[in-house]
């Protein structure tokens, strides 16, 4: 959406600049302009190249021009002494993306923010990067938006990571948006002033939703995908036996150093917390690296290097890790933010979890009669 000085007629006047600036934040290949649909890199090269004056007037062609121009589904398009006639699809191949963002005419500015525009671009960088690669699982490709309860949720997952994000948020509404849809979309909000969410019915499904994202400046929608997200509340775990407090980069630094000693891409990691230290050690005794924590319980767990890495990366600053066992899930938790990280399993572990088993069974009442109901 571009706000304009003035609507005139069926047409417009704008700043240049302001024009310029809009189509330079779009992340659409295709622009919907008055019924027009123009290739944006060329409307945009276009609109840079014009000299003379910096108002540029925009109306339908009024059959003023000759020939062609003047039939032909056209806009005019007036700049200090540059007249220009701009054909429908002009700068539109056939190798152009069918990725389309709409040029609005407004008179003033009608976004009425109902979440930071910074908050929802780190809100993306924190949950892209935990989205399946594996095209057979489109679902967990997507990034799911879920608004109620005043808290709007983008939730990811890749079946051995989840990653959480809740916002303040007033608006109910939620919507599957495929991760490769939502990356430019980062950088647009980063410099957007203003952002508004909301969610339309739409789609080639009577099914699907529409996310809608409104800046100042531009609009974006996107067509939801259609299918059923995973339970992902189920498995974030709940109850815990350890927990350590420390700080990212420290961690971060320690990983790197383990992983410059692995001859392979792989390179998992161990880590024994308690006593207020978290060592973390390279399974062949190449080398461990030791972290101050805050820490309460002892577990020692295996997990895949770059995973933790990863995890690290995204909850940044201090992080609070949560641990139940050897084989169970880890959970990172820092401001709002959740991420589950699966362990990689050990024999250790999987005789832990054996043990485990066993006892609960041992702990189970049985279904068997007793010795009143045999007897009757």
């Amino acid at each position: 959406m571009c706000n304009c000085i003035k609507q005139t007629g069926e047409g417009f006047v704008a700043h240049k600049a302001m024009l310029v600036n809009a189509l330079s934040r779009a992340i659409a290949d295709r622009v919907s302009l008055m019924d027009n649909t123009l290739g944006r890199k060329g409307l945009l090269g276009y609109l840079k190249a014009l000299g003379g004056s910096n108002v540029i007037k925009v109306i339908p062609s009024n059959g003023s021009a000759s020939g062609v121009q003047a039939t032909g589904k056209r806009l005019k398009v007036v700049c200090g002494a540059n007249t220009s006639y701009l054909a429908d699809s002009d700068w539109i191949g056939d190798k152009t993306p069918l990725t389309l963002c709409e040029v609005r005419v407004s008179p003033s500015n009608t976004v009425k923010p109902n979440v930071g525009a910074s908050e929802l671009a780190d809100a993306l960088i924190r949950v892209l990067p935990f989205t399946a690669s594996d095209d057979a699982r489109p679902i967990l490709q997507c990034v799911k938006f879920e608004a109620k309860e005043g808290k709007l949720k983008l939730i990811s997952a890749d079946g051995f990571r989840l990653a959480v994000i809740a916002l303040d948020f007033e608006g109910e509404g939620q919507a599957l948006i495929n991760r490769d849809d939502l990356k430019g979309i980062i950088n647009a909000l980063k410099r957007a002033k203003r952002a508004r969410v909301s969610f339309e019915d739409g789609g080639e499904k009577l099914t699907s939703t529409n996310l809608v994202i409104d800046t100042e400046l531009i609009r974006y929608k996107w067509t939801g995908v259609d299918g059923n997200y995973p339970d992902y509340e189920k498995l974030i775990p709940t109850e815990f036996n350890c927990q350590a407090h420390f700080d990212t980069v420290e961690a971060i630094k320690a990983v790197n150093s383990l992983k410059a000693l692995s001859s392979g891409k792989d390179y998992p990691i161990d880590l024994t917390i308690g006593d207020g230290k978290i060592v973390m050690a390279n399974p062949d005794d190449k080398g461990q690296a030791e972290l101050t924590a805050d820490t309460d319980g002892e577990v020692k767990i295996r997990v895949d290097g770059q995973y933790l890495a990863e995890a690290l990366r995204a909850c940044g600053g201090m992080v609070e890790l949560k641990l139940t066992n050897a084989y169970s899930p880890m959970l990172f938790t820092v401001n709002g933010y959740q991420l589950v990280v699966m362990p990689m399993l050990t024999t250790e572990a999987n005789e832990q979890a054996k043990k485990d088993r066993e006892a609960k069974a041992e702990t189970e009442p049985t279904n068997e009669p007793s010795e009143s109901e045999t007897t009757e």
